[in-house]
């Protein structure tokens, strides 16, 4: 069988190179290819005309839900070439419109299957797969800041230290694993609403990240392992044949030792910045 590198998935526009069938229907609205291909260059793809073996994704707009015959029309070829890509092992990716409009706005589309009968018929099929139920679209650290005392009945600077801090660790969690050549993600709809998420082959990561500062260690530490614990019984339950790993990360090493124990008792791994040991 072909390699998946996209595993069912497409993340991003950037980087990669793509052809379009014909219109595309872009949130609700039809598009020609050269407003397409506009939009796609300002996200970092580089268009192009024609189907060629540099293709790495395929948009098709106008053919959604139709039978697409091998003639000698340029459009209706493209997927035709991009299934006989797959079939000598190297995947393109396609997707459709409501895809392409996802990738737009930086959230990841479900790579679609082609099926060719015997008559040479290919058809574009939605294949559903377990990480695009879990895994969203790339993580991506939010902004803090201090708000102003003169306009607040409470003082809550603490507060907005611990989120800065809490934002520090995501961010050199997401260059953690960004160094292993792996994308850490947000939560996909409808999944539950973790920190971070990542792959590795088949598995799949869940974390819940705490900060220490402005609060008790311990009871920050409590409230993560209920809440990532939570969240792996809840994926485990929907997806029973994924290998699901909850993993609770820290700001810092936490000063009780025994945090290390119990967690190796409950099927959690327990790191922490800057060095994120285990993962």
């Amino acid at each position: 069988m072909p390699v998946r590198p996209c595993r069912g998935i497409v993340r991003r526009l950037n980087g990669q190179t793509i052809c379009f069938t014909g219109r595309v229907l872009v949130d609700d609205e039809w598009r020609v290819r050269t407003h397409c291909a506009e939009r796609a260059r300002q996200e970092g793809a580089t268009p192009k005309t024609d189907f060629s073996q540099k293709a790495t994704l395929v948009i098709y707009g106008d053919l959604a839900s139709k039978v697409v015959t091998d003639d000698s029309r340029t459009y209706s070829s493209t997927l035709v070439n991009a299934e006989a890509e797959r079939r000598r092992g190297r995947h393109v990716c396609v997707v459709d419109g409501d895809g392409f409009s996802k990738l737009l706005r930086g959230r990841p589309a479900p790579c679609l299957e082609l099926r060719r009968a015997r008559t040479g018929r290919v058809r574009p099929v939605a294949a559903a797969t377990t990480e695009a139920h879990i895994l969203g679209g790339p993580l991506r650290v939010r902004r803090t800041g201090r708000r102003s005392s003169a306009d607040l009945t409470l003082d809550l600077n603490r507060l907005d230290e611990a989120t800065a801090v809490h934002e520090a660790t995501v961010g050199a969690l997401i260059a953690h694993l960004s160094r292993q050549g792996i994308e850490a993600c947000t939560y996909s709809s409808g999944a539950p609403e973790f920190d971070a998420g990542w792959s590795r082959g088949e598995d799949i990561f869940v974390a819940e990240v705490k900060s220490l500062t402005g609060a008790r260690e311990d009871q920050q530490i409590r409230l993560g392992i209920g809440q990532i614990l939570d969240y792996a019984h809840q994926l485990r339950s929907a997806h029973p044949s994924t290998v699901i790993h909850p993993v609770l990360v820290l700001e810092k090493r936490p000063s009780a030792a025994r945090w290390t124990a119990l967690a190796e008792g409950v099927g959690l791994r327990l790191t922490w910045a800057p060095g994120f040991s285990g993962i």
